[in-house]
Parts: C-alpha cells; structure tokens; sequence
C-alpha cells in the first residue's frame, strides 16, 4: 500500500489553532488521557472504503477507525486474532469463522457475521469498482461477482455464507494456507449498516469499529480523529485524539517540529537526516520495516515491452549506485536491495539475500553493453515520475538519473519528471498516462512473501500498475498458495521471485527503513513493522 495532496500552514490559521488546541495541537487533560497529539499527513486518494484503499495514507486511517478478524502485533507484525474467535480449517480450502462477542461499531450497532460477508461482497463486486477487489479473488464465487471480461452475473460471492450472527463460512476456489493470515489487512473489514443504506452520508463521515472516530475532515487541511471511549478492543486509545495535519512538503512538516507547533513527523525528509540526531536525540526513530522502493515499468507501452527489453531494464539496474546514494542522501536508513521483498519477512518467511545478484549492483560497462544489446532506451531518454509532495523523492530520483546518466556517459539519458501531489501521481498511473519508469515504493500490507509478490506481479492483480504478466510465474503463485507446508510455500514463492528477477519486471532499488521524529510532549512512540506509528499507545503529557 501507499498517499497525499498536502497543503502548508497559513500562519494565521495555524496561531489560531495553537492557541485554541495548545502547543503542537494537544491541549488539556493530559492525565486522564484525553489530550490530543498533532501528526503530518497527506490526503488519501480516495474515500476510505476500506475495500478501496491501496495507500499508505487512507491506510494510516482505516488502521486508526476499524479492526478486522485479525490485527497484526504492532512490535512483530504476527497476525493475531481480534475480532475472529476462531478460524478452522482441515483442507486450507473451506474456513469457519466464530466471531468474539461484544464488538459494535461506533454508532452501537453489533459487529456480526452479516457485517463481514456483506462487507466482502460489496468489495468484491465489479459494479463498486473497489482497488482492493482482488484481495477477494480466492473466494469462489468471485469470477462471476467480478469477472476479466464483459458483466457480473452474480451479486454476492457464492463461497460465503452466514450461519448465524457469530459464524460464517469460506469457501476458496483454490487452497490457500495463507488465508487467515490476511484477513488483518483493512481490505477484509467490517462495515455497518449506514455504508451501504446512505453510502453519501458514511463517506462524508466513516463509521468504523476501531480505537477512532472521525470528528472531521477537511481535504487539504487536517482530519480530526477522536479516542472512542465506547471501544471494546485490547488495544485502546492512550490518547484524547489525532489531528492529522496536511503537508505538502515533508521539510516544512519537519520544521514545524522543531518549531512545538507539530507532535510527531512520521517521515523525516532526507535533507535532515544530517542533522536529526541533534534535533531530537532519542526522540528520533529508525526503525526496519516491511517497505521497498521499486521503478516500475508501463508494459502497456510497447517501447518498453518489446523483445530484449529486460536486458534495457537490467542495464538500466546496473547503472545505478545504491550504496552511493543510500549512504549520501538517506544516510544508511535505507539498504540497497538485493531482491523483490524485505528482510523484515527473514529467511523462514521468504527473504533470500543476494537473490538479484549482478543485476542490481553497480557496473556501469555492464549496464551500457545491455542496454545497446537491448535495443536501447525508448525514446533516448528514461523519465522517472514520482510525487513530488512527499518521501524526499525529488533527492533520490535525481540522484537515480546521475548515476545513470554518469554510467552511460549522457547527461540527458535520464531525467526526472515530478507530478505535484500524490493524488494526482496515482491518477495518472492508474489512467496509463506515464511515458517511462515511475516510482513504485511496496509497504507490505501483511507479513508474507505473497504480499511483496502477488499484488504487484500476478497478472491484472490490484497493485500491478505497469501490467506486467508473465504465465510461469502467475502458475507459481497458485502453486505457492495451495501447499499447505509452509516451507513448501515459502519456497515455490521464491521460484515465482526468481521468474521476477530473470524479466527484470521491476528495479529493487532499496528497502526502506521506518522514521520518525516526535515532541518532548509525546512518550511511548513506536513505529509498526509497516512504518506506521502505533497512534493509540502514545501518550500525551
């Protein structure tokens, strides 16, 4: 997953807010917990359905406002029972779920068996266009609530059926062992009656099960999130509130915390790292987490689809000095890459060091005898796009383009090509518009080999913006899925990686580090296996 249309604080507005909120937008009753923390964000791409967030920023969200059958431990990322009482199976084929009892939505209405298939199907169905439908495609029934080509003839999935208001049954259309663990991505959460009788009204204010409701939103400008006291969970909010405030520029969120006007940066922007340690000291934080920085490729384009264009993407990844550039711009809080998925998974869960081998170290003679053995660049020239709003992009693409300029001896071989808001970088990915390589950072959504894989690989599955299909590896994938040893999983996974490293389908260029930097005011501050700080643990003083 992975969002933003930031705008900068009018200073007017901004010393209204403070002196009505209190510094860095908390404010009174810190010691019944009720004081609220300030925290930069980005505006989500779209409405935070949850079947229809695939970014980093809806996502931040729905984590804060629902909880799904499982929640993934914020310290080790291992899927744990929430909601679900029990999973069973005896063939990873046909599931029972047994939901805990107590659990309502904020507006008092129970969670039941009902509020998930509903929830299931509405995502799964081809009519509500969902990002996230293809998270459903294992559940039979799904090629006809949503099929490849022409309409739906089904309006429900067939694998689903309630029994009662605590039980429900799923029925795949393949084995696939893995299935409980993904059932904690935001994708398989429940919905309440409002979403689907005044739809309008639930997406002007989402109503969620989780730690948070929504107070307000103002696009642009900040959402006001509020601790529900009425939450049954485990996992409470140990503060008043979130303000999420809207940047478009990560260095100005920075100063603003340096400033006591903000709480928490959940992004320190590379133009800082010189200088965070100083800053903050132990209220900086780089912690490992499940996040890849990619170049994807528009394979819907046939310049860069032809034969003998992977050795143009090889060349291309040989030309390019990420230990150089992970050193100097992200001062080692980013790793080169040395394959498709993160060593947060370790080798048990399907990290395999060195796997990309040449291919994704620096040896410029290389790079330029593939890339003219290929047929050259498209064009004669690489433009990378990426969002220029967030993420010190605009650093890291420009130093990608040196690096591949100075290997083939053309300083105009490549160059980078900004798009001013994330919002509008993703519009124009999904619309097909890009004229080359664009940035494709993977923050997992689940802790599994088949995350960093299958969304992004499998063909015209969800996350798969350059179009990319390729049959052996769409056959390993399903092959990976139906074993039932998990070793024998993990393993034909890798088989499916390595079909992904001998097409070069994407350019690893290095896996990312969470960070954040936090106010005196705050304590308790941790950043989850996905990068994301744990909202309701902090403390606000």
């Amino acid at each position: 997953m992975r969002g933003m249309t930031h705008a900068r604080w009018a200073a007017g507005a901004l010393a209204l807010m403070l002196a009505a909120t209190g510094c860095g937008g908390g404010g009174v009753g810190a010691s019944s917990g009720r004081a609220v923390l300030s925290s930069s964000w980005g505006d989500p791409q779209n409405p935070l359905e949850p079947a229809n967030t695939n970014e980093v920023q809806g996502g931040k969200v729905l984590d804060m406002i629902f909880r799904g059958l499982k929640q993934y431990d914020p310290r080790t990322g291992k899927a744990k029972n929430m909601l679900a009482q029990s999973i069973v199976t005896t063939d990873s084929q046909n599931y029972t779920v047994r939901l805990k009892s107590g659990w309502t939505f904020s507006d008092g209405q129970r969670v039941t068996a009902r509020s998930f298939v509903d929830a299931w199907n509405y995502g799964a169905s081809l009519r509500n266009n969902q990002k996230n439908a293809y998270f459903f495609g294992y559940i039979d029934g799904y090629d006809k609530v949503h099929p490849s080509h022409g309409t739906q003839s089904a309006d429900t999935l067939s694998g689903l059926r309630v029994l009662d208001d605590q039980t429900f049954t799923v029925r795949l259309n393949q084995k696939f062992s893995g299935f409980p663990d993904t059932l904690g991505y935001a994708a398989f959460a429940p919905l309440p009656h409002l979403f689907f009788t005044d739809h309008a009204a639930w997406l002007k204010k989402p109503v969620g099960n989780g730690p948070y409701t929504i107070e307000s939103y103002m696009k642009g400008s900040q959402m006001s999130l509020k601790k529900w006291d009425g939450y049954p969970g485990p996992d409470k909010a140990q503060n008043g509130g979130v303000e999420l405030r809207v940047y478009t520029d990560s260095n100005t969120a920075y100063t603003d915390l340096m400033a006591g006007n903000l709480d928490l940066v959940d992004d320190v922007p590379a133009a800082q790292l010189k200088n965070v340690r100083s800053d903050l000291g132990d209220r900086y934080l780089n912690t490992p987490a499940g996040i890849l920085q990619t170049l994807a490729f528009p394979y819907y384009d046939k310049a860069w689809n032809k034969p003998g264009s992977q050795k143009v993407r090889t060349g291309l990844s040989m030309a390019i000095n990420r230990k150089q550039i992970t050193d100097t711009i992200f001062k080692r809080t980013r790793t080169p890459a040395t394959d498709w998925t993160s060593p947060v998974l370790g080798a048990a869960g399907g990290y395999k060091a060195g796997l990309c081998g040449r291919a994704c170290e620096y040896h410029p003679d290389e790079a330029r005898k593939l890339i003219q053995e290929g047929g050259g660049i498209p064009g004669g020239q690489v433009k990378i796009t990426y969002n220029a709003d967030t993420g010190s992009h605009r650093e890291w693409v420009d130093a990608v383009c040196n690096s591949i300029n100075n290997a083939l001896g053309n300083d105009k071989a490549c160059v980078g090509n900004p798009v001013g808001t994330f919002a509008d970088f993703r519009g124009k990915i999904g619309q097909h518009r890009l004229p080359g390589p664009f940035r494709a950072g993977w923050q997992m959504d689940y802790p599994l080999i088949q995350n960093f894989l299958q969304p992004l690989y499998y063909t015209n599955a969800s996350s798969n913006d350059g179009k990319w299909s390729d049959r052996d590896f769409d056959r390993l994938v399903d092959q990976a899925n139906r074993e039932t040893d998990t070793a024998k999983s993990v393993a034909t996974f890798q088989k499916a990686e390595e079909v992904v490293r001998d097409n070069m389908a994407a350019i690893p260029l290095w896996y990312q580090n969470g960070s954040a930097g936090y106010s005196q005011r705050l304590s308790h501050v941790f950043l989850n296996p996905f990068s994301v700080p744990v909202y309701s643990q902090i403390k606000v003083s």
